[in-house]
């Protein structure tokens, strides 16, 4: 599986980077698992945290440049601490030890192979619960056949509808082709939401859309389409979080917070459509407070 490390076409951006060589693709990663922080975590959808919590595990580097990035400390930075395979799996199982609903591996892109790896031991030492990949959006479908019979529940970001703006915010080509090409495979894989007696997730597909300042008509395309094409068959988690960070002096349009009228004139749309599951955000979620300490807790 690591032989995919050797000339690394793990993200639609193929960079080609011999990984296992010590060469770094976009995502300033070699083939060295990097972790940031793993522990149980209770602000995700209700049906992931629960009680609980959900169990993640935050790995470092990213295949994105989000000028916006609320995470740029382990996205942009790269902190966090160099772990093996065997650590890898020995995380899972502690993480299912503290009794949380799921394994939650959020920007896992660039570490699949390990990954499965990490996965294949954890269960071979008692690992039995679902398995959430917690990504941008931005996949290759290749790599998400790769993740068939490993992942339980696909947890994908649908930024932006406009390819302009994934460029423009993202450093992103091409970005609604290959979300939209694998959302389609993350669906087949999974397939329709299923939950245990505890009304938790156990199979299925939640995708997250977050409303940038300036981009509501954006947004209301993506609605759309999510609706017309996947409305009985996941979840849309509709945010309004988005928080200004200090990188942002050469794009002012997005250097504020999001309205309540942007948002609700979003959630009034959606549900104009008929969205049949979905989730939105109440109360104040614009905080700083909402990002997770980066600190290797539980690495």
């Amino acid at each position: 599986m690591n032989e995919l490390l050797n000339n690394c076409r793990l993200c639609p951006r193929n960079c080609h980077a011999n990984r296992n060589a010590n060469k770094k693709g976009f995502c300033s990663m070699t083939n060295k698992v990097m972790v940031a922080r793993a522990t149980p975590h209770y602000w995700e959808e209700p049906i992931i945290s629960g009680e609980k919590g959900s169990g993640t595990v935050f790995f470092s580097g990213c295949n994105l440049k989000c000028v916006y990035c609320q995470n740029y400390q382990i996205s942009t930075n790269n902190f966090g601490k160099e772990i093996t395979i065997t650590r890898l799996s020995e995380i899972f199982l502690e993480l299912q030890e503290k009794k949380v609903n799921n394994i939650n591996l959020v920007t896992p892109t660039h570490f699949v192979p390990q990954i499965i790896e990490a996965l294949k031991i954890a269960k071979k030492n008692g690992l039995n619960i679902p398995i959430i990949y917690n990504s941008s959006g931005y996949e290759s479908v290749n790599t998400i056949k790769l993740l068939d019979g490993y992942i339980d529940i696909y947890l994908p970001d649908f930024k932006y509808y406009d390819n302009k703006y994934a460029l423009k915010y993202s450093k992103c080509p091409n970005y609604l082709e290959n979300v939209t090409a694998s959302l389609q495979e993350m669906i087949k894989q999974v397939g329709t939401p299923k939950f245990n007696k505890e009304g938790m997730l156990i199979k299925g597909v939640i995708v997250r859309h977050m409303l940038l300042p300036g981009l509501l008509n954006d947004s209301k395309k993506i609605i759309h389409y999510l609706v017309d094409n996947y409305n009985d068959d996941i979840f849309i988690s509709i945010m309004n979080q988005y928080t200004p960070t200090n990188n942002l002096k050469d794009y002012p349009e997005i250097n504020r917070l999001i309205s309540s009228d942007e948002y609700d004139e979003l959630i009034d749309y959606a549900m104009d459509l008929g969205l049949k599951n979905g989730f939105m955000q109440e109360g104040e979620t614009q905080k700083t407070s909402f990002i997770p300490e980066f600190d290797n807790t539980g690495v």
